[in-house]
């Protein structure tokens, strides 16, 4: 049993139940550990959520970071990373469902030092869209707010997409990035 076995049952759990309606003994039982044994593998829930928060938040960021470093236009950037992301969440939904839905339960503490990554992680889809403005690629008065924008569109996703549904997650992705670039207006 490695503490990654522990961290994508504990996901799995944290997904099914939300933070506060999961146990450590619902956790222990994922992994057929007694719940005494997993303290030897971890000290709280809340150690268990900042892990698995920060585990979503690097990989997240390693996918989009490595397309944002790429020598193309904003626009084929930003599509490419819409891309990335929502199959990013799809592929790995128990750990980005927790990322998206859980980071409230953390503590204080926790949360001041989970802050500052979920910024990094924003704050690469921001440098892109400046970028885009910069060379007139983009007409983009508020960024921030179109980061957020952006985000909550494609974060939400994960409640109502599957697979075996309509469309792929590519066709989802190319969708919002329209959407995004032309807007409604014909």
């Amino acid at each position: 049993m490695t503490r990654d076995d522990i961290l994508d049952a504990a996901a799995q759990v944290f997904r099914q139940k939300g933070f506060h309606g999961a146990s450590m003994s619902a956790i222990a039982d994922a992994v057929n550990l007694q719940k005494a044994s997993l303290y030897h593998h971890v000290t709280s829930k809340q150690e268990i959520l900042l892990a698995l928060l920060d585990r979503a938040l690097v990989m997240l960021t390693d996918h989009i970071a490595a397309i944002a470093a790429q020598s193309i236009p904003a626009d084929q950037k930003l599509r490419q990373m819409i891309r990335a992301y929502l199959s990013a969440l799809a592929e790995n939904g128990d750990l980005t469902a927790v990322l998206l839905f859980e980071h409230r339960s953390l503590d204080k503490k926790s949360h001041a030092r989970h802050v500052p990554q979920r910024d990094k992680f924003e704050g690469l889809w921001r440098d892109v869209l400046n970028e885009g403005v910069r060379t007139k690629v983009f007409d983009c008065p508020d960024t921030g707010m179109t980061v957020r924008t952006l985000m909550g569109v494609m974060n939400w996703t994960l409640t109502w997409y599957r697979p075996e549904g309509g469309k792929s997650i590519d066709e989802i992705a190319d969708g919002y990035a329209d959407l995004l670039f032309h807007g409604l207006l014909k």
